[in-house]
């Protein structure tokens, strides 16, 4: 009796309750169910702003700078600069320190000389890098005189001295031979307002080590320590370098135990030093043990360790063996760079294999590795070696498109050569290209042309003539 009263009620319980979740759950929009309600936030929910990608302002080209670039030649680079203002172009520190670059790369010192006069004259600010850019070109120029006269007058320039041109004129000095001229200036830089770092005592230090001059250089080093200014890397490795170069073994791997004493670690330079050391007192293995050992030292072997045991096996003739060795570094994914193919290069070329080593010239250009102006010219000295001019003309032809240039001794042995294999017609592109680059051979080279000339080819000395009257 009790069910079945409670069985009506039930439904109508079930009932309600249905109607009522219907109700809800029209206006309840459909989403996801939680077990819980959230509570209604206190404060209003910060809005974020659209996400807008910063755009990278660059700076836009100077029509002049781009085009400079591209010039070989320094008169046509100054025609440009010319062409440029009398289209209304204003020139200012850009133009004109782009213009300087191209000109000391092209060693025409006199023009960067007249800008510079134009420069101060109507006080166009410059700054410190492009002479310290034209201090070095006046250093691989053999010009250090000139050099020392630009960081003289600097200032009037308008632009301010610092360490970074200090050391790049005692460099030039120091590469140069002008060694007490650098000693002079070093001792003089309080007086100038500098306070010498370690680039300078290593600069120093290199000068004496290279004359053999040990004292000096221990000297240097030992101002360096009172002056509280801490030896590098750098430094240590040119004192390990005189002693490798003497063959004193256990003095230079003192010094790296002094140098791991105070906290500076070898590197891949350091450890090519002593390796060629070893290479020079006969012991390969030993070096090329070292190579491998450096590594669990916590130093990765460079292609600068490489290169001392390409040399040594190219030195001995053993070119089967640098070519294993190539081998070897290829499969260890060590991309080769164009001075380990120089090495093997170089040493073809004087066994007279020319032709296996245009063969690697070949390849390294085909590997993406762009050969150099030595490169080329030992290709060239190679060719003419073995008297195969025209493989020589033909890598001289490349030379010059890569924009790279000839050595006169270099020309004026293949102008010989095509003469003398008759190939007269190759001659004048040759001497026009000299005439291109500026390029002059003395009185005694062009008479050594016209009697080569006139004993081969009667034809061919007219040609030479009209050179030498040129010239």
């Amino acid at each position: 009796m009790i069910t079945s009263r409670a069985k009506p009620l039930y439904q109508t319980l079930s009932a309600l309750v249905f109607r009522n979740y219907n109700a809800r759950t029209k206006r309840v929009p459909s989403g996801p169910r939680h077990s819980r309600r959230p509570e209604r936030p206190t404060t209003s929910p910060r809005r974020e702003s659209p996400y807008r990608p910063r755009i990278k302002l660059l700076r836009r080209p100077i029509p002049f700078v781009t085009d400079v670039k591209e010039i070989d030649n320094p008169d046509d680079a100054i025609s440009l600069f010319h062409e440029y203002r009398e289209m209304g172009f204003k020139h200012d520190y850009p133009s004109y320190s782009a213009l300087m670059y191209k000109l000391s790369r092209l060693r025409n010192f006199e023009a960067v000389k007249t800008l510079l006069l134009h420069i101060r004259e109507h006080n166009v600010r410059c700054k410190e890098a492009l002479f310290v850019a034209l201090i070095q070109h006046y250093g691989k120029s053999r010009l250090p005189e000139e050099a020392t006269n630009l960081f003289r007058e600097m200032t009037s320039f308008n632009c301010g001295r610092t360490l970074q041109s200090f050391n790049a004129v005692l460099n030039v000095l120091v590469d140069n031979g002008r060694l007490e001229d650098a000693s002079e200036m070093f001792k003089c830089s309080s007086e100038m307002g500098f306070r010498p770092n370690s680039v300078s005592f290593n600069i120093m230090i290199k000068g004496w080590v290279e004359r053999g001059e040990l004292e000096q250089a221990r000297q240097v080093f030992d101002e360096m320590l009172e002056r509280e200014v801490q030896p590098t890397v750098v430094t240590y490795n040119s004192l390990i370098g005189y002693f490798c170069k003497k063959g004193d073994l256990d003095r230079a791997n003192d010094l790296v135990d002094d140098m791991t004493r105070k906290g500076k670690h070898p590197n891949a330079v350091t450890y090519s030093l002593l390796m060629k050391c070893l290479c020079s007192l006969g012991k390969y293995k030993e070096a090329k043990k070292m190579m491998f050992d450096m590594e669990y030292r916590g130093c990765k072997a460079r292609l600068v360790n490489y290169g001392v045991l390409m040399d040594d096996l190219a030195k001995r003739g053993l070119i089967e063996e640098a070519k294993v060795l190539l081998l070897e570094m290829k499969k260890r994914r060590i991309k080769l760079d164009v001075v380990m193919h120089n090495i093997l290069i170089n040493y073809l070329c004087k066994e007279g294999r020319a032709a296996e080593a245009y063969k690697i010239l070949v390849e390294m250009q085909v590997q993406g590795c762009e050969p150099n102006a030595a490169t080329y010219r030992m290709m060239v000295d190679g060719f003419c070696r073995v008297e195969e001019f025209e493989g020589g003309l033909k890598v001289l032809s490349a030379m010059l498109t890569s924009k790279h240039c000839p050595r006169l001794e270099t020309i004026l042995c293949l102008v010989k050569g095509l003469v003398k294999c008759g190939k007269v017609n190759d001659v004048p592109f040759v001497l026009e290209e000299m005439e291109k680059k500026k390029m002059r051979l003395d009185l005694e080279s062009w008479e050594v042309l016209v009697r080569d000339a006139c004993g081969e080819d009667g034809g061919t000395s007219s040609v030479v003539t009209e050179r030498i009257l040129a010239n």
